[in-house]
């Protein structure tokens, strides 16, 4: 892969911001997310992740800013950018009433996918589910319609792929095989883009990441650059972040109600 793909700009938000009524969920933020990388949101529950990846795909638009993911103006064509992309939302699952075989070739066709069967087929077994192809998707595990999820955004192939705590409710076992796809997809040229809280996958998988709270971003950089001395890892780092924006949010609560 030439230098030139390697530095291709394939996510860009400009101040990109969102408020529901008096909340502000996120806070005007600048990210570019280059091809070729595994890209990480980190930070505590309720601190803008999920707000943070739906505005980015089109499931949410801004109250201020500017997005483009593959060259595609989000706010404007959000049907354009999702049929290029794949996404894993949280706590999403398949259609109660369909089969994973179903679902999956309504994803399909949806897409346009060629050799739609053997692509089904390939992922029905790279997830140990062939046993389950014509048990309807309310019939099975939390882990197991995680995997149909999964294995729709992996089906078509994208170029850029958006997880959102794509490993929630996943076996050790699985969550090793999905890792070592995604890195293998990111070898090739892919691009990853995932919301999560567990530090332990930001310092496996993360070429870069940013680390939010309460809306806003804390930091971001590669890991190392994040580190205040050679003696921090990224929990340290996490705890030192996260636990100043607590501290900030408590005095600010704090000082509301002395105000009184």
């Amino acid at each position: 892969m030439s230098e030139s793909k390697k530095r291709e700009i394939l996510v860009a938000a400009i101040d990109i911001g969102k408020r529901f009524g008096d909340f502000i969920a996120l806070h005007p933020l600048n990210v570019k997310v280059q091809s070729g990388e595994f890209f990480g949101v980190f930070g505590p529950n309720g601190a803008g992740k999920s707000t943070f990846i739906k505005l980015l795909t089109g499931q949410l638009k801004p109250s201020i800013g500017e997005v483009e993911v593959l060259g595609i103006d989000v706010k404007n064509n959000p049907q354009e950018l999702k049929a290029n992309i794949g996404i894993v939302p949280e706590s999403e699952s398949p259609p109660s009433y369909l089969t994973p075989v179903e679902f999956l070739e309504f994803v399909g066709r949806l897409r346009g996918l060629d050799d739609l069967v053997n692509r089904i087929n390939h992922w029905m077994d790279w997830f140990g589910m062939t046993d389950k192809r014509d048990t309807m998707c309310k019939d099975l595990s939390k882990g197991q319609r995680q995997k149909v999820m999964l294995a729709s955004a992996f089906i078509h192939e994208p170029r850029i792929m958006f997880l959102d705590e794509p490993f929630a409710n996943l076996d050790p076992i699985y969550q090793r095989k999905c890792r070592t796809w995604l890195l293998d997809m990111v070898a090739e040229g892919g691009t990853i883009f995932m919301c999560s809280h567990v530090l332990e996958v930001a310092e496996r998988l993360c070429t870069r990441l940013a680390i939010i709270d309460h809306g806003k971003v804390l930091a971001s950089g590669k890991i190392e650059d994040l580190k205040a001395s050679d003696g921090e890892n990224l929990e340290d780092v996490f705890i030192r972040l996260v636990g100043h924006s607590m501290a900030e949010a408590q005095g600010m609560a704090d000082g509301d109600i002395e105000e009184e």
